[in-house]
């Protein structure tokens, strides 16, 4: 299981209602940042996220309001010992754009700060594991190269069968873990019991995928195939479907349109225009995917492994 925290949900600039975007992925003791518009420290502590735990910052890509809160951030982290290392991955242009802001502005001349700060620059593939989940980066079209969304992915587990234990005379206890692990285990009547005699067919874990600001959702349908979740922007209905060309973006009909053809479970839209306010966007994406939801600052949410 995953969960999303949306600290920020309004496009370009903030509203009375929405500060600019940045999203917390939650899973097991991992916290993910990823994108930090201006003003995201404050919204972590209103959110009672607070700094702790929070080591990782991926970043879409270097557009200003997705990365002027790190000043902020770092700033605070560079004098607090909140948190002593933060690694922040983005795409190559938008890394340089970072580190111009950070290391020459927020810690120009500084000779002792509290936070070890780490650059790593993206590319598609794996960016993240350990022995539960796995979160990779893809290519996104949007105004020019070196944009990036994210796949968070639980990995594929084989459910324990109780009734084939039961069948097999397995007692309960630390046996049984062994096999979970993938151990075979020796009965005290001289039998071994593999981990194929009591665990089912893989089974596929949650999968969470995450898409910053988009101008062609095309070529994401495969990336975002059978996800139990899909976040991405709708920044204008069709309506004003002409602001495109000029601002690049999609529409709330060409999200739904590729959560359905990529047959998503739940679609989370954010990057609101200040023109809107939510309803018209939801109305629209909904036309062609129900389940579909405009997300608001604050709002938290759950995804889960969807069952067949």
């Amino acid at each position: 299981m995953f969960e999303i925290v949306f600290l920020g949900t309004s496009a370009s600039a903030p509203s009375v209602h929405r500060n600019v975007t940045a999203t917390m992925v939650l899973h097991r003791e991992y916290r993910f940042l990823i994108d930090c518009g201006e003003g995201t420290q404050r919204q972590l502590l209103k959110s009672g996220l607070g700094f702790r735990k929070l080591e990782r910052i991926f970043i879409t890509h270097g557009h200003l309001d997705h990365i002027l809160g790190l000043a902020g951030l770092v700033s605070t982290f560079s004098r607090w010992e909140v948190v002593r290392t933060l690694e922040i991955r983005a795409g190559r242009w938008a890394l340089e754009r970072i580190k111009d802001l950070l290391v020459g502005v927020v810690l120009r001349g500084e000779r002792h700060t509290a936070i070890d700060l780490r650059f790593r620059e993206l590319a598609p593939g794996v960016i993240f594991e350990d022995a539960h989940f796995e979160v990779r980066a893809f290519p996104v079209i949007h105004r020019g190269g070196d944009c990036y969304g994210f796949i968070f992915e639980e990995k594929a587990r084989r459910p324990f069968l109780p009734e084939k234990a039961d069948a097999l005379g397995v007692p309960f206890g630390p046996e049984r873990g062994r096999l979970v692990a993938g151990e075979s285990i020796r009965l005290p009547d001289g039998r071994v019991i593999t981990p194929d005699d009591v665990l089912g067919p893989p089974v596929r874990g949650t999968k969470l995928v995450y898409v910053g600001d988009v101008d062609d959702v095309a070529p994401l349908v495969e990336v975002a195939r059978d996800a139990d979740a899909l976040v991405i922007e709708a920044t204008y209905t069709e309506a004003d479907a002409e602001m495109i060309a000029h601002h690049g973006h999609i529409t709330a009909r060409r999200a739904a349109w590729l959560a359905r053809t990529a047959n998503v479970r739940r679609l989370y839209l954010n990057h609101i225009s200040r023109r809107y306010r939510g309803p018209e966007i939801e109305a629209e994406a909904r036309a062609l995917f129900p389940q579909a939801v405009v997300v608001k600052d604050f709002d938290r949410v759950q995804v889960k492994r969807q069952r067949p």
